[in-house]
């Protein structure tokens, strides 16, 4: 059975956005329903700003810049405990709509080199000028995520398999070395391959010791689709529009491998002209088809969603988003 999904954010800047968001999700996407994002809401409800709220090992406050690590102090400051508490409200939110709920159920957080690339050290500057501070995030990710899966188990308990979605928009400026510096004038150097691999696997390992399956998703062009696998990526999340033919033969790999592709197939933003069910269905059945793949071999491992996050678009879009990927989800493969 092909499932439907969506990415993660939603439009709206309070809490009845919020509260509407969740109800919307679980009525659409029954199958893999996901904990929606409100990023209008504020820095602590961004994806960054949920992410900061995980890092019990870390100490973080918010700046006109943007959120900046302040330590170890044990004594977070006020914005990240807002991060914190928004989130656990988030959660009470959709535990409380999604009641009785099984199956399996979606989680995202921002990854190790996205943080890296927009948080700031003490000192100022990214994390990623500072090879022991991007260390110390990504094992401290690596636990406050964990944590946060076994939060998310307990308060699902009827949920078998709980997704968590690694985003990761910025991995390709990272190791293209195209991540400005504060200034402005120069770049942050390039990350080795080596050490990027094993930041993402400190993380991907650690939701899956967790009881967690561990996705990546990224919508930027150049994503290294094989080194995500590699690092322990078991569903790769992906917008169609932007990929490459290496891309798409890393994807066909992973579907033929058994592992989950998540495949975005309606824009994000409100086209001029409104996709229809029929010509959506169409060419997720053309991309199989390009791919040499028999859709009932691989249906089962296969997911669609919109090509990006939906917090851009108007409500009235994000209903008929999701519920084109979800009729094309059950025409594909239902």
């Amino acid at each position: 059975m092909t499932r439907a999904t969506g990415v993660g954010s939603w439009p709206g800047d309070d809490q009845a956005a919020y509260d509407e968001a969740v109800r919307t999700v679980l009525g659409e996407l029954p199958d893999l329903p996901h904990l929606p994002e409100v990023p209008g809401r504020g820095a602590t409800a961004s994806m960054v700003g949920r992410t900061v709220g995980l890092l019990t090992a870390l100490d973080a406050d918010l700046q006109p810049a943007g959120w900046r690590l302040t330590g170890s102090t044990g004594s977070p400051a006020l914005d990240q405990r807002r991060a914190r508490s928004l989130l656990g409200q988030d959660l009470d939110t959709f535990e409380e709509v999604g009641q009785g709920l099984t199956g399996t159920a979606k989680v995202q957080v921002a990854g190790p080199w996205t943080m890296a690339a927009t948080v700031e050290r003490p000192r100022g500057d990214r994390l990623l000028a500072d090879h022991g501070a991007r260390r110390d995030l990504a094992q401290a990710l690596a636990e406050g995520i964990a944590e946060h899966v076994r939060d998310v188990r307990r308060r699902l308990p009827g949920v078998e398999t709980v997704v968590v979605q690694v985003d990761e928009p910025a991995l390709p400026a990272v190791l293209g070395g195209a991540v400005p510096t504060a200034s402005g004038f120069g770049r942050h150097r390039t990350v080795d391959v080596p050490e990027a691999s094993q930041a993402l696997e400190w993380v991907l390992g650690e939701i899956g010791e967790a009881g967690g399956e561990p996705w990546v998703h990224s919508c930027a062009p150049g994503t290294p689709w094989q080194l995500l696998r590699g690092a322990g990526a078991r569903g790769l999340s992906a917008d169609l529009s932007v990929l490459t033919a290496a891309d798409h033969d890393v994807l066909a790999e992973a579907l033929e491998a058994g592992e989950r592709v998540a495949l975005g197939v309606v824009a994000s933003l409100p086209p001029a002209v409104e996709p229809t069910e029929v010509g959506v269905t169409e060419a997720v059945l053309r991309w199989l088809d390009m791919l040499g793949l028999d859709p009932e071999a691989v249906t089962d491992h296969l997911v669609l969603t919109p090509g990006g996050g939906l917090a851009g678009a108007t409500p009235a879009w994000t209903r008929t988003a999701l519920a084109l990927v979800r009729a094309s989800a059950v025409n594909v493969g239902g």
